[in-house]
């Protein structure tokens, strides 16, 4: 045993109390480089041991304000230098707006950046080795032991009296450990051939699956349904029908569900006889019509169905829906030619619903009895 290379000693402990107290009486004597190893976290470790601040978070601090700056650069770059662009009134570097953008690379670069400076510094990966692998030790503390290491290193250890100092804190299976070739070799493997062989298999073999997942799977059936959808794109042509159009018109005497048929298409007189309007003068029905009157009449009748089109001569000017005729009609018989139209203006079935050419035929009548009212309206 004299020609290997002493790690540690190790001491096993049976309750959480022991350790807590062995390792408090540790700390207590001067001793700096040990680790308490448990099956699991017990509360008061931190403070018996009288462990330091992590440098994790300084890494995260640094690399953290790095993203936000840098992210800020980035940003500041292409809005203001590169592709400078007025939105909204807003000037070119908004900062509110890109608030999200620089905590969101922040955040990302500050926990990535950590956990590689982890893996990468602080543990050396790739390397692995350590010397409480695999030893019974490290076994007993993985299940219901719980484990003090006090390294050789340290300044305060004295391999003769390590033993006996273990049992004045009660330790249990008082055990050394030595390193082996691959421990005592600590220089960092990240570079050495074989693990950069690793990283580039690793990275062809992701980049080749990804490239024929994206380019190559993707469009192969089944798997192509996204991408090759059988349906009728508006204002395409479409095989299927002998005019090639992808936009037809319904099957004559055909009704859709839910649609109750017009039953006095080209018939006025009837539909002003029989029609009666179902809907009450409320304010929000008034609203409702009022909307629609200015996104589908106005721009022929005018604001208050006057007649003055505001389309410029471009087409007829329809008459005033102030005249003593049309103040005559009754309701069903507006609603009629809303609904079939009437010479070059077409019906308003497919743009508007029943409910809202009867709001519309409401608000025509508000219309009407504001530009023509009587000396008992005023009152």
């Amino acid at each position: 045993m004299s020609d290997k290379t002493l790690y540690s000693y190790t001491g096993l402990f049976d309750t959480p109390d022991e350790i807590i107290k062995a390792a408090n009486q540790v700390a207590k004597d001067g001793y700096k480089k040990f680790d308490v190893h448990t099956p699991y976290p017990v509360h008061g470790m931190d403070k018996a041991m009288k462990l330091g601040s992590s440098p994790l978070g300084y890494v995260a601090l640094v690399l953290g304000l790095g993203g936000a700056l840098l992210a800020l650069g980035i940003i500041y770059f292409m809005v203001v230098v590169d592709y400078p662009v007025i939105i909204g009134g807003k000037p070119y570097f908004a900062f509110p707006a890109f608030v999200p953008i620089l905590f969101e690379v922040t955040v990302l670069l500050a926990s990535v950046g950590t956990v590689a400076a982890m893996l990468f510094f602080l543990f050396k990966f790739p390397n692995n080795a350590h010397p409480l692998h695999d030893t019974d030790y490290l076994k007993a503390t993985s299940c219901d032991k719980y484990g003090i290491s006090i390294q050789a290193e340290d300044a305060k250890f004295d391999e003769a009296g390590i033993s006996g100092y273990f049992e004045s804190l009660g330790a249990k299976s008082i055990t050394p450990i030595y390193l082996d070739n691959e421990e005592i070799n600590t220089k960092h493997k990240v570079l050495e051939p074989k693990f950069i062989g690793f990283l580039v298999v690793v990275f062809i073999i992701v980049s080749g699956a990804t490239y024929i997942s994206l380019n190559k799977l993707m469009i192969i059936p089944p798997f192509s349904w996204m991408m090759e959808q059988e349906k009728v794109v508006p204002q395409e042509s479409f095989s299927v029908f002998k005019n090639e159009r992808g936009m037809q018109q319904p099957v004559q005497g055909t009704v859709a569900r839910g649609l109750i048929p017009y039953a006095f298409k080209g018939k006025p007189e009837e539909a002003g006889k029989f029609l009666v309007n179902p809907l009450v003068p409320t304010k929000d029905i008034l609203a409702e019509g009022k909307n629609k009157f200015e996104v589908f009449c106005s721009p022929c009748h005018g604001n208050l169905g006057e007649g003055d089109s505001r389309l410029r001569g471009h087409f007829p000017n329809p008459p005033s829906l102030h005249s003593e005729k049309v103040r005559q009609w009754t309701d069903g018989r507006i609603y009629h030619v809303i609904t079939d139209g009437q010479n070059v203006m077409p019906g308003y079935t497919s743009q508007m619903t029943r409910e809202e050419r009867w709001a519309t035929v409401l608000y025509i009548r508000a219309l009407q009895r504001s530009q023509n009212a009587k000396e008992s309206d005023l009152l």
